[in-house]
């Protein structure tokens, strides 16, 4: 058996998402097959808790969408050329030794999140995006301004959407992970629905000053 969470946007208080716990049947290996049967699992179990209909949103989703609104296949403007939002994430990194890998905006996801610079450069102090710097703390601050930049484009796509209850990432482990695509997707409707996104979105220092107000 295994534990993971389904995020659930939240239109009344303080807290964006609900982050509620699901235990299922886990099928264990690194094949897509076997992570594909898992989420079959996760949302059977969350549809038995009230949960459903459900999106994945990884690579490892049934569905197109699900898999274009990954971070390894969202789209992202860096420097004026397209990249994906793990790109962007990946390349922006500084280091005590080193960064921002710029460079980085030009490989593929995986290629930028197995670079061996991201590991062999010492503490990560910052962020730096199109000439910007950015903080690393709140801790999930900078993956989730750009995931959100790259979504906003998508804002009147999304807001139309209603069918799904919640939104899952098989993906993510809490126990060894901080960023979540899933959880950063609940909290952008959420923002739709309260009818505060234009205004999140406007700077950074709004958007900072949402998330620092707020829980996700």
């Amino acid at each position: 058996m295994a534990e993971r969470p389904v995020f659930v946007p939240s239109v009344t208080g303080t807290q964006l998402v609900q982050q509620v716990q699901v235990r299922f049947p886990w099928h264990p290996g690194l094949a897509p097959s076997q992570k594909k049967k898992n989420v079959v699992e996760l949302h059977l179990a969350a549809s038995a808790q009230g949960l459903s209909p459900l999106l994945e949103i990884s690579s490892k989703s049934d569905l197109e969408v699900g898999q274009r609104l990954s971070a390894f296949h969202l789209k992202i403007d860096a420097d004026g050329e397209p990249t994906t939002v793990e790109c962007a994430f990946q390349g922006s990194k500084v280091f005590e030794h080193g960064g921002p890998f710029t460079d980085l905006f030009s490989k593929t996801s995986k290629e930028a999140k197995q670079d061996p610079r991201i590991k062999n450069s010492g503490r990560l102090i910052g962020f730096q995006f199109e000439g910007k710097n950015f903080p690393t703390s709140p801790i999930t601050m900078f993956y989730d301004w750009l995931y959100f930049k790259a979504l906003y484009q998508h804002r009147d796509w999304i807001a139309r959407r209603e069918e799904w209850a919640g939104f899952t990432d098989i993906e993510f482990n809490p126990e060894r992970s901080v960023n979540c695509q899933a959880r950063s997707f609940a909290a952008f409707v959420s923002l739709i629905k309260r009818h505060r996104l234009e205004k999140t979105m406007s700077s950074f220092d709004d958007f900072k000053a949402q998330m620092e107000s707020s829980s996700i």
